[in-house]
């Protein structure tokens, strides 16, 4: 197949995060299976305009800012040049409606969909942008099928008018055989907690710190690492600071993969109190590692998150609950182990050849291969 693809961002600029690991991780292997897949995307100051990643041919166009403008009229030169079997636009952001450019089968990809979580993180003008242009996807693409991570947004999906047989859930997978436990490494003494990922807003980093808080009055050793760069970093540590908790919380920053399997294979539990997500890779990285996650019981993290068998759910902004479940595995370390074991059990179940397998399979039935 010769597939266009669109997606915000590719997997070598430097605000990447789980949207291009995903997209990488299912279309490196298709370029590998003897697939054609050239994706059109934004670029940053300096970078070159275009790129060979994984296999896959990169186009880049203005920047993150500016590729709500300049993106469609890319992806409609980039319709003229040739003739593609599928076009697939990956909507993590603001969505470019490419449907309605072209008559070829198109597939959207929905890691998840802001809706009015976009108020946590930006002010009302563009929160309100975002909530009006979801709105218009069930028109935008009425001819389009639908690749969704999790069951929680095909339910978001349909609820906002998609036919339920047009949506297609396939899973991310985890590379298990790298993410793995260390028999050589232990938990860490004293007890730690860990988030990975962007410091943003809207993912609900500070409640992790207010859930510290309340863990020192009963246990004052017990710390927390956070690892991952972002705009909410001053904020954030102005909540630290404003708790006393200076010297019990460690700001990594952006970390290298080694320092991140050390610390995921180490902590007693990820953290990831976020109010919707697409899925939670680092909630399955971790697994894979043999490390439980405590999540907010919010969409997406209820469907990688078996609550009670390879972590626990907390309601969403209940800082006390998520207290009381740090403190119960503080306690009970062999709880951390037993959930740690059930979690890896878990995490070998998804492999990142079974989702772009069926990726596959979904992108060639609409091309009619």
């Amino acid at each position: 197949m010769n597939i266009l693809l669109v997606n915000w961002q590719d997997l070598e600029n430097p605000q990447a995060g789980g949207a291009e690991i995903h997209l990488f991780e299912l279309f490196g292997r298709l370029t590998r299976r003897g697939h054609r897949v050239h994706l059109v995307c934004s670029g940053w100051r300096g970078c070159p305009p275009t790129a060979t990643i994984d296999g896959v041919s990169v186009e880049r166009h203005g920047d993150r800012h500016t590729f709500a403008l300049r993106g469609r009229g890319a992806v409609r030169a980039a319709l003229r040049r040739q003739a593609w079997d599928v076009l697939v636009e990956d909507v993590n952001k603001l969505p470019l409606y490419t449907a309605t450019m072209t008559r070829i089968p198109s597939c959207v990809i929905v890691p998840h969909l802001f809706g009015t979580t976009a108020y946590h993180e930006a002010g009302w003008v563009m929160a309100s942008t975002v909530v009006l242009a979801e709105r218009l996807m069930p028109l935008a693409y009425r001819r389009s099928a639908f690749h969704t991570i999790s069951e929680s947004t095909r339910d978001d999906l349909i609820a906002r008018g998609i036919p339920a047989e047009r949506i297609e859930v396939i899973h991310p997978g985890v590379d298990y055989r790298r993410f793995h436990p260390d028999p050589a490494l232990d938990r860490s003494k004293p007890p730690s907690f860990l988030y990975v990922g962007r410091l943003k807003r809207y993912k609900g980093v500070d409640l992790a710190i207010r859930a510290l808080s309340l863990v020192h009055r009963t246990r004052p050793d017990v710390r927390l690492d956070i690892a991952g760069s972002g705009d909410d970093r001053p904020r954030l540590e102005g909540v630290v600071a404003a708790l006393g908790l200076t010297s019990q919380v460690t700001f990594h920053g952006f970390v290298t993969e080694e320092a991140k399997l050390a610390l995921l294979r180490t902590t007693w539990a990820n953290l990831f109190p976020s109010p919707k997500e697409g899925w939670g890779i680092t909630v399955m990285e971790a697994a894979a590692c043999g490390t439980p996650s405590i999540a907010s019981n919010s969409p997406g993290l209820r469907d990688s998150v078996r609550d009670g068998h390879t972590g626990h759910l907390v309601p969403h902004g209940d800082v006390e609950q998520l207290a009381r479940r740090m403190l119960e595995l503080v306690e009970h370390p062999d709880r951390v182990a037993a959930l740690g074991r059930a979690a890896r059990a878990h995490a070998e179940a998804w492999s990142w050849d079974d989702a772009a397998a069926a990726t596959e399979r979904h992108l060639s039935s609409l091309a009619g291969h």
